[in-house]
């Protein structure tokens, strides 16, 4: 059990196989599975590597709520936990880059709208950009199954009890997708606004969901998800008309935790706002083919 946000020891599972992690727990003693974990990162040299899996995720002594364990320990575990993701986060940003394929880290509260969003948006980007998708949920490859559907590659990831995807998972799943290059990859995190702000997966952005069926201050109640994402995107705006909420109160709340976040409106169901989206997507890839390129001397 984790001595913070309490997810527990299940299973992981990428497209149904089983994958190695190592649990830490609340004394900071570890158990592994054994199961084979070597994967190319699509480019088709091996890695091997130990997962460290757990989720240790706050600073704050108050937070503790392990029976015996002080808070010193907690953040030595929680630091560890945190380096290690660290590290297998900058081997996939290097081989993403490498390969320039723009990843984006979409997280959000449960029943945002993500997979319809996607949905959406691979349906807008085909014949202009290639795009993959690592699915994550603790249970069920339903969402995988809908992006495939749009002839979209797509790779479940399902964490069992956990509750965020890790850096170590998403470099798996990335060796059993077939990467172009110069493709979008769109990472879908399990649905939670506390943990994956703290896992970097070697994504260039993290992409917060709100959608206008939440309350306008999940950006100050959730201040570190929206701290550390680039882009709000604001969806089922076509809802507005029946719901209590407001629009520039959201804003102002996203904008006090996170001066420099950007906002676009958006409805996946109606694609309104969607092609300000995908303006945004091409930018952002822009800017970051753009060391590559320069690397390259095009």
């Amino acid at each position: 059990m984790c001595t913070t946000c309490g997810c527990g020891d299940g299973e992981v599972k990428i497209d149904g196989e089983h994958a190695q992690h190592e649990h830490v727990h609340a004394d900071g003693t570890r158990h592994s599975h054994d199961h084979d974990h070597g994967h190319d990162h699509g480019t088709g040299e091996a890695h091997e590597h130990p997962h460290a899996h757990a989720h240790q995720h706050s600073y704050a002594p108050a937070h503790a709520h392990a029976p015996g364990l002080g808070a010193r320990r907690m953040v030595q575990i929680e630091q560890d936990i945190l380096s290690k993701n660290n590290a297998y986060a900058a081997q996939n940003r290097q081989r993403l880059a490498e390969r320039g394929i723009f990843a984006l880290n979409l997280v959000s509260s449960p029943g945002s709208g993500k997979t319809t969003l996607l949905v959406k948006t691979i349906e807008m980007l085909k014949g202009r950009q290639r795009v993959a998708v690592i699915e994550g949920d603790q249970q069920t490859s339903q969402d995988a199954e809908r992006i495939r559907a749009t002839g979209a590659p797509a790779i479940q990831i399902n964490t069992g009890k956990g509750c965020h995807l890790d850096a170590h998972m998403v470099g798996h799943a990335m060796g059993k997708l077939e990467l172009p290059e110069d493709s979008l990859l769109m990472i879908e995190n399990v649905g939670n606004l506390v943990c994956p702000a703290a896992f970097d997966l070697g994504e260039a952005h993290k992409v917060v969901i709100l959608s206008v069926t939440e309350g306008e201050d999940k950006p100050i109640k959730y201040p570190d998800m929206f701290r550390a994402a680039k882009l709000m995107l604001m969806n089922k705006c076509d809802l507005l008309p029946y719901v209590s909420f407001s629009v520039p109160r959201a804003i102002e709340f996203a904008r006090r935790v996170n001066p420099g976040i950007e906002v676009i409106e958006v409805s996946a169901t109606t694609g309104a706002g969607m092609d300000a989206w995908l303006e945004w997507i091409a930018r952002g890839a822009v800017e970051f083919e753009k060391p590559r390129l320069e690397r390259l001397g095009t």
